[in-house]
């Protein structure tokens, strides 16, 4: 696709976009009927088919809007209208648009031609389909077609491999993918099987493992930029390919739901993408943990002791608390071997977050008041919100141990999502810069692409924004 800052005398397909008050200024240039169906509200479309062209008329609604609302507007329109467009050149008429806008609607019209399994078929990706916009110069179209492209190949390989079924994404499969990703992408690559992860200490990761017909693999991957004394971040991704819950095994009804469960991991996949296409002036080491968590006569059992990487020990009361066991690894080997000025962990972590916040936002902890703070704007920026919840030590006493440090859960029916927080906390080493995001209801549910639920992408633009505009 082409982003042209050009203008032909005739066009076969247009688009012409509208806020409540720009229509209201603009309706006398146009046919007076048009007025009784169309009016600018948000996601009101309407076609105006003639002879020789088409011309959709897109509502934006009030135009106090926020930028991430022109990819929502964009991304629905382009969902519900992709089979009618043409491969012709398109012109796209918005005189209110500034330039940030633009980009936003450019991302929706990318995203909205996804479905899974995903192909880059519709004619918005074809080298030679062309949108004209006039009113931004061409060096700028050129650097909002870049982003775009960056963002939407990140944000599509997120929600292709966690629409994937669990047959299609064995450990080996996924490997395979990551392999090749950083060949592509200039990425370091390294992996460690069951054996290595044994050598290592990597105790609490294996013990999920070992259920397990596949191999582990604990994975790292390296984006290093050129740029001398840039920030690192370091990220880990739960990366659970599917969870039965293991011994303490999930009621059936909503299990084929599990394969979502390495939503951190894919949201992690997408920012690296990103900052590898577009060469951010950053470094990030990422770790994803890969395995099942599966029921087999070798699998961990309730009363388990295990000891994890940095040495402390865990009694296992519930084998369906397996993430926060493999990111306890992936933390504190992260601390330990790699130094990074912020540590972000995102996973699909608890039914708990999930009861409490719904599809609405991810449940967030920091023990940083800036990064904290720093998120929660960024979730508001990009529609991909968090909530602050308490780090308080209150709540350590719910998971001591008799046998060992801790107890991987609480029995309590309540506040399980922080329990996981505080939990995890015990394997950042002291890091003072970290966050842990529970993306449980968020990374997973009802979109429009899908009749069921099915991934949201949810994650990539946020890890994106922020690392993009870290100082």
């Amino acid at each position: 696709m082409k982003l042209l800052n050009k203008r032909n005398k005739n066009y076969i397909q247009i688009l012409e976009l509208f806020t409540e008050e720009s229509w209201l200024e603009n309706k006398k240039n146009y046919n007076k009927n048009i007025s009784v169906i169309f009016s600018g509200k948000k996601n009101e479309v309407f076609i105006d088919a003639k002879e020789e062209s088409i011309t959709y008329f897109i509502g934006f609604g009030k135009s106090d809007l926020q930028n991430f609302e022109f990819q929502q507007v964009a991304t629905k329109f382009s969902q519900g209208y992709k089979k009618n467009f043409q491969a012709v050149p398109t012109l796209i008429l918005a005189d209110f648009i500034i330039e940030k806008q633009f980009e936003e609607f450019v991302k929706g019209l990318f995203l909205g031609t996804y479905n899974y399994p995903f192909e880059k078929n519709h004619p918005f990706w074809n080298e030679k389909f062309e949108f004209h916009f006039g009113n931004l110069s061409q060096k700028k179209l050129d650097n909002i077609l870049s982003r775009a492209d960056a963002i939407c190949e990140g944000q599509t390989a997120c929600q292709d491999w966690l629409n994937k079924p669990a047959n299609l994404k064995k450990p080996d499969a996924v490997n395979t993918y990551l392999k090749n990703l950083a060949k592509k992408n200039q990425l370091k690559y390294t992996v460690f099987n069951r054996k290595k992860c044994k050598e290592l200490g990597l105790g609490a990761f294996l013990s999920v493992n070992q259920g397990s017909a596949y191999d582990a693999a604990f994975t790292i991957l390296e984006y290093k930029t050129t740029v001398k004394s840039a920030k690192t971040f370091g990220l880990v991704g739960k990366c659970v390919l599917f969870d039965t819950g293991g011994i303490s095994i999930k009621g059936s009804d909503n299990m084929h739901y599990m394969k979502s469960d390495m939503g951190g991991a894919t949201a992690v996949i997408g920012a690296l993408i990103y900052a590898s296409q577009m060469k951010l002036p950053i470094n990030i080491t990422a770790i994803l943990p890969i395995t099942d968590n599966t029921v087999s006569e070798n699998a961990y059992l309730p009363s388990d002791v295990i000891t994890a990487y940095n040495g402390k020990t865990i009694e296992v009361l519930n084998t369906d608390a397996e993430g926060r066991m493999t990111l306890a690894d992936g933390l504190s080997y992260m601390s330990k071997n790699y130094k990074t000025d912020v540590l972000i962990d995102l996973a699909t972590l608890t039914g708990s977050s999930v009861r409490m916040f719904g599809d609405t936002c991810g449940a967030m902890f920091s023990n940083n008041e800036d990064l904290k703070n720093l998120l929660i704007k960024t979730g508001d920026k990009t529609n991909q919100r968090l909530w602050n919840l308490p780090l308080w030590n209150i709540w350590k006493d719910d998971f001591k141990s008799d046998v060992a440090d801790f107890k991987n859960i609480s029995m309590k029916p309540i506040g399980d999502c922080i329990i996981a927080a505080k939990f995890l906390e015990e394997f950042i080493e002291g890091h003072k810069n970290w966050a842990h995001l529970d993306i449980a209801g968020v990374a997973f549910g009802n979109v429009g692409y899908a009749k069921d639920k099915a991934a949201t992408g949810y994650g990539v633009q946020l890890l994106v924004d922020l690392i993009e505009n870290y100082h």
